[in-house]
């Protein structure tokens, strides 16, 4: 019945299990351990990868990690014991650009998630994960809309982060729900 449909689900599970090879499990591990021994962490994106980097945030917090997005009203200062993880595929947007410069200024860790590993964003940090994944900057032809490969790749990759920081401290579900809001 569907032709797109089919074809942009597979597209995405293939993709998915090739980001799965492709990983740096070293980086993986440097960035957990960034979170785990970090002050604050601070998440930034834009556009799609800003509502990736809200998702982050949301599941650090619900495990118990004072966690921000970078520009909210809320947001407290950051400082040189904090960590400040960027998303971008591209690793070119200006906003990202601008924010990891400052955060470099203040001494904070820095952080890219991007599949563009050599961007100008990657000037700025101190570490680099990369997931591949379609971008603005990388032209081919996909049935996943524009960025959908890179965006639910890095999704998938941050709630396993929060799955392994979980199994790490021996966080249940049901501690979350300790945390979840209860006002929805």
């Amino acid at each position: 019945m569907f032709k797109n449909f089919n074809l942009s689900i597979r597209e995405i599970i293939e993709h998915l299990s090739e980001v799965e090879k492709k990983l740096d499990a070293n980086a993986i591990n440097n960035l957990i351990g960034l979170i785990l021994n970090s002050r604050n962490v601070f998440c930034y994106g834009a556009g799609r990868s800003g509502f990736i980097a809200r998702c982050f945030v949301q599941r650090l917090a619900h495990i118990g990690f004072k966690a921000y997005f970078i520009g909210e009203t809320v947001t407290p200062k950051c400082g040189r014991e904090d960590l400040v993880i960027i998303i971008s595929g591209s690793g070119a947007t200006a906003s990202c650009i601008c924010f990891a410069k400052k955060a470099k200024e203040i001494g904070a860790k820095i952080v890219a998630i991007t599949a563009n590993p050599s961007g100008k964003l990657s000037k700025y940090t101190d570490l680099i994960v990369h997931v591949p994944g379609k971008t603005k900057l990388l032209e081919r032809k996909s049935y996943a809309p524009f960025t959908s490969l890179f965006d639910i790749a890095v999704l998938s990759v941050c709630d396993s982060i929060i799955s392994e920081i979980m199994g790490r401290l021996g966080i249940s579900e049901d501690m979350i729900l300790e945390r979840h809001a209860n006002i929805e």
